[in-house]
């Protein structure tokens, strides 16, 4: 029997409603249908007492979500899409997002449209494309202590955020760099529109084979953003003595980093992977999500001289 999995975002009515609404439709159609909500890939907070906080990356997927699954609808807003990802990226399943929330960014639908959608996905008249994603850890005398999927963007900072701090960076073999700012950003293409963009970084077009790390507030002029070959890791090293800082993943979850830790973020084996129903048009999500490269006047057809 053919699966196909639907992840919820559990605290919206509709997005409840809706779940229900289309696991009795798919089953009607001879579908087996397994859902979850969206809770499983929410990740979790450390404490200075506690730094150990997190389930492995590989072991996130809900019970019943397998490699087999032909495909999983995501019932939410961009939170829900990041948890979803996060459990459903190291097992391959391609995601046909719908928007319950606000922007969203990153979901491929919407509810008025969703009927025409998954005729369109069950009929396998689709595209699927692949996302990059970090693996982002936390180490302490060369122990994992914390490690989070991202898709977006990784963020250490002070807590409160609101004061400078010092960072070395090793970026692949390049020599060490000192940063000193509010914080640090290192995001993906996908990220660049989120956190990244409004701390002044560029955007990057999704598939080109690139990370970005970002300075919060820099304390020099000479602190810009850096894009670097997505086959370089990263490593920071806070240079702030008897100071924690706080680190957050797709502003989800967080932990504290002690001056003795290493925070390396590196490219992900596994990728997030998205339902299209239509060729990629990422200038157009930008018009309409962000009103990139509208017009900011009306240009007349002719002119008249007085």
């Amino acid at each position: 029997m053919t699966t196909a999995g639907i992840i919820y975002n559990e605290i919206k009515p509709t997005a409840c409603r809706i779940a229900q609404e289309l696991k009795d439709k798919l089953e009607s159609r001879g579908w087996k249908v397994v859902t979850a909500t969206g809770i499983g890939g929410i990740l979790g907070y450390s404490r200075p007492d506690s730094p150990v906080c997190h389930t492995p990356i590989d072991r996130l997927a809900p019970p019943g979500f397998d490699a087999q699954m032909q495909f999983a609808i995501v019932l939410g807003g961009d939170g829900t899409v990041l948890s979803a990802c996060r459990q459903l990226a190291p097992i391959g399943i391609p995601l046909l997002t719908v928007n319950t929330g606000h922007m969203g960014f990153l979901t491929e639908t919407y509810l008025n449209k969703l009927p025409e959608a998954i005729e369109q996905v069950l009929t396998g008249n689709y595209s699927v494309e692949d996302r990059d994603m970090l693996i982002v850890q936390v180490l302490r005398d060369q122990t994992v202590l914390w490690e989070a999927l991202s898709l977006n963007e990784m963020v250490l900072h002070k807590e409160p955020l609101t004061g400078m701090c010092h960072f070395e960076v090793d970026i692949g073999q390049h020599a060490r760099v000192d940063i000193a700012a509010d914080g640090l950003i290192i995001s993906t293409p996908t990220g660049s529109t989120a956190y990244a963009l409004s701390a002044g970084g560029p955007v990057i077009t999704p598939g080109v084979s690139v990370l970005q790390l970002v300075p919060i507030c820099p304390h020099s002029l000479a602190s810009r953003a850096l894009v670097f070959a997505n086959s370089e890791s990263a490593r920071i090293y806070p240079a702030n003595p008897f100071k924690h800082l706080v680190m957050m993943v797709d502003g989800n979850a967080g932990c504290f980093v002690l001056p003795a830790d290493i925070v390396q973020v590196q490219r992900s084996p596994y990728c997030a992977r998205f339902i299209r129903l239509r060729s990629p048009e990422f200038f157009h999500v930008l018009r309409e999500k962000l009103g990139w490269g509208l017009p900011h006047v009306a240009k007349p057809t002719s002119v008249e001289l007085p």
